[in-house]
């Protein structure tokens, strides 16, 4: 059975989703959810990040709805804002994917220690492709990027103390998996 506002228009809905109509914004989500969803899933090429990230759009969208200028203009607004969280989300996989970017040491060290130090850097890269995401996200940013307690929490978002519990966890296992390296 449709809702009477499913046969509203965007503007109509957009303004009663702004002035806390929460009806109206899930009759928007109806409408326009499998357009934003195919959008971000041609983005980013992941089925679950593309849900990710329109579930993410659309909270944003929910909070900033009183700054929607055209309300007429709800279905661009929308894909403009899925567009951003979806480059924001390429962006961060990019730095808390760098695995690979730890360097090699150069052959100038000697062939021995060259090798041990390889070694060590593949085994290093293991370790950390076993963490969790979460963790290797604070882990990656702490220990390589050498941000504070404070930048790290702001980036993702999360409160410090979770950025030290994860930061705990991620360290007591990359220590034990890498004992025989000590």
């Amino acid at each position: 059975m449709r809702e009477p506002l499913d046969t509203a228009s965007d503007a109509l809905l957009a303004t009663r989703a702004a002035d806390g109509d929460a009806r109206a914004f899930e009759a928007l989500v109806r409408r326009h959810g499998p357009f934003l969803r195919a959008f971000a899933l041609r983005l980013l090429r992941s089925n679950a990040d593309a849900d990710d990230v329109v579930q993410e759009a659309l909270i944003t969208a929910w909070q900033k709805l009183d700054m929607l200028a055209d309300p007429s203009k709800a279905r661009s607004w929308l894909a403009t804002i899925v567009s951003r969280t979806a480059t924001d989300r390429m962006r961060s996989a990019r730095r808390t994917e760098p695995i690979e970017a730890l360097e090699l040491p150069s052959l100038d060290a000697g062939p021995e220690a060259s090798a041990m130090a390889s070694s060590r850097v593949r085994a290093l890269r293991a370790v950390l492709a076993e963490l969790p995401e979460e963790q290797r996200e604070v882990w990656w940013r702490k220990e390589v990027g050498a941000l504070s307690y404070d930048e790290i929490a702001e980036q993702l978002e999360i409160p410090v103390s979770t950025v030290r519990g994860r930061l705990a966890r991620a360290r007591q296992f990359v220590l034990e998996r890498m004992e025989e390296w000590r």
